[in-house]
């Protein structure tokens, strides 16, 4: 017994000599290469995709480049789809991934996560000249273009309307437009990349949630001093404008709360 005790003792002491060697293990590295790995879908706009000539653009592309800038190295984006964007931080392929991943508790079980960089709300959209409708509460007996198995469909359901199959954002607004459905409830960000693009499309937000959902920079558990130095980064490229011009370019405004 007095044995095991000893054994165990030894393997205490070792793991806490160890700890200080580990912490900033992911960061050194990063300086040391001189690049952030980043992963991103590449066909997500506005915030990851790619431009008329092939060039990768977006809000978390730049993002991404100003957090790497604040770190004092390169930012390297490597694609990947969705349904295994996030399971290749296991397999390191790359460090961080910046895709607008939702902060989620069942998220945070597994990885770490840097603050918020962007808040996106249900809002309830339609005609501009549609004054009937003020609140999700008035959607009830009207039409509502959703995706069926989404939470905004769920949303609307709940409230009381008819629902109107969408394949996504794009196919709701015109069906608004057309005047085939009363409404629809959606991202507050994709109706702003929609506004940016045509400011004089005739839809309105008549209400919104309080509650907003946040995204932020997902990585591998286990480094605060990598955690430290993605947020300190967040706070700089807030404090010296960097974040407004990329936010006022996809969004017209600042999308962070």
């Amino acid at each position: 017994m007095n044995w095991l005790k000893i054994i165990a003792g030894a393997a205490l002491l070792q793991v806490v000599l160890l700890a200080p060697a580990q912490a900033g293990e992911n960061l050194d590295a990063i300086k040391s290469a001189g690049v952030l790995k980043i992963g991103t879908e590449g066909t997500y706009a506005p915030f990851t995709f790619h431009d008329p000539d092939g060039k990768l653009v977006g809000f978390d592309v730049e993002i991404g480049e100003a957090v790497a800038e604040k770190l004092g190295v390169k930012a390297e984006f490597l694609e990947g789809k969705w349904d295994g964007l996030i399971a290749g931080l296991d397999a390191t392929r790359y460090d961080v991934v910046v895709n607008q991943v939702g902060i989620t508790d069942q998220r945070k079980q597994k990885y770490d996560f840097s603050e918020p960089y962007i808040a996106s709300k249900a809002v309830l959209i339609v005609r501009a000249d549609d004054d009937g409708i003020k609140g999700f509460a008035d959607l009830k007996g009207k039409k509502s273009a959703q995706s069926l198995t989404s939470s905004f469909g769920k949303l609307a359901e709940a409230s009381g309307a008819e629902l109107v199959g969408t394949d996504g954002f794009d196919q709701a607004i015109q069906l608004v437009l057309t005047g085939r459905a009363d409404a629809t409830i959606n991202d507050s960000l994709s109706f702003l990349d929609f506004k940016k693009h045509k400011p004089d499309a005739p839809v309105k937000i008549a209400a919104e949630q309080a509650d907003a959902d946040y995204s932020g920079i997902i990585f591998r558990k286990g480094d605060a001093d990598l955690k430290a130095a993605i947020d300190k980064a967040l706070v700089d490229i807030k404090a010296d404008g960097t974040y407004q011009k990329i936010a006022d370019k996809y969004f017209g405004q600042d999308v962070s709360k």
